[in-house]
């Protein structure tokens, strides 16, 4: 069992030739609705790869909210602690995505910002074998999420994303910290650069306050470094279309293979996978691969 905690918005989408300039006003394509949120996407990846998942959330009583549960029950994800609240609106993020597949993401949290620590409750993860958070909710709830996750016994991995500082305190609870170059140069006090050019080196470092650290490197794979030890997966080639939610399949894919009983290392490739196979398809959770997928796609690379 995985239990998520974390946000649920809804996705705005909508392709444009550039990225606007300041003051300026520009025409795109037609906008797609799709649902998000890294907690939710995150979730979703999680179940897809074949990981029984709770979500621990909150979206607004309003159609939003009511479609996203719809969603997370399609696929299979337990969200009995999904409220909706009186009186907020749902989160909703708008998207811009460019001819080269990058993106451009403003966030209204509406009632993500509403998840308290005391709506979090020891009861939420019975059974987990890995709780799995971001920060797109309030960092108390994040906190208390994580000293919850560990007094239950599972293993708490946390996706500083979006970036914030944190001091090493605040990672007592975590087993495994997931971060992109960015978010290792933001904890390290590095810049992206430095950690570009020597992301395991990075990693290592990471790995004196948090048992194991992974650092994603988009296509050029990731790093790791637990237990004293450290080393590279590379990533895969592919042709990308929108790159939205490939951090969030990875963190979900990571996490189910975690949950399997795999080493953070050995989950890495898994992982990758599903990252590489989340760029292929335009969306958030539409691009989230199912574990057939996965596994065919290892297959296929050898």
């Amino acid at each position: 069992m995985i239990v998520v905690v974390g946000s649920l918005n809804v996705d705005l989408v909508v392709r444009v030739p550039r990225f606007p300039a300041a003051g300026e006003t520009l025409l795109g394509g037609d906008y797609a609705r799709h649902p998000g949120g890294k907690g939710a996407n995150q979730a979703v990846a999680a179940a897809r790869a074949g990981a029984r998942t709770r979500m621990v959330g909150r979206v607004g009583n309003d159609d939003f909210g009511a479609w996203l549960a719809q969603g997370l029950q399609a696929d299979g994800v337990e969200h009995g602690d999904v409220r909706a609240l009186d009186g907020v609106p749902t989160g909703v993020a708008f998207i811009s995505v460019d001819p080269d597949a990058q993106n451009c993401i403003i966030v209204s949290p509406g009632a993500n910002a509403r998840l308290e620590p005391s709506d979090i409750t020891p009861g939420a993860f019975e059974g987990a074998r890995v709780v799995l958070l971001q920060l797109e909710v309030p960092l108390a709830t994040v906190l208390e999420a994580a000293r919850l996750g560990r007094a239950a016994g599972a293993r708490v991995v946390l996706n500083l994303a979006p970036a914030q500082p944190l001091a090493a305190e605040a990672l007592r609870d975590v087993d495994v910290l997931l971060v992109n170059e960015h978010e290792a140069a933001l904890l390290l006090g590095d810049t992206d650069d430095a950690v570009r050019v020597t992301p395991e080196r990075a990693a290592r470092r990471l790995g004196e306050v948090v048992p194991s650290v992974v650092v994603t490197l988009g296509a050029r794979g990731a790093v790791w470094a637990e237990g004293g030890e450290s080393g590279t997966v590379p990533g895969f080639a592919v042709e990308a279309v929108d790159t939205t939610a490939a951090g969030d399949a990875f963190a979900g894919a990571l996490g189910a293979a975690l949950a399997d009983g795999r080493r953070v290392r050995d989950a890495l490739r898994f992982a990758s996978a599903a990252g590489a196979l989340a760029v292929t398809t335009p969306g958030a959770q539409p691009s989230l691969p199912h574990a057939d997928a996965i596994n065919a796609f290892l297959e296929e690379r050898g």
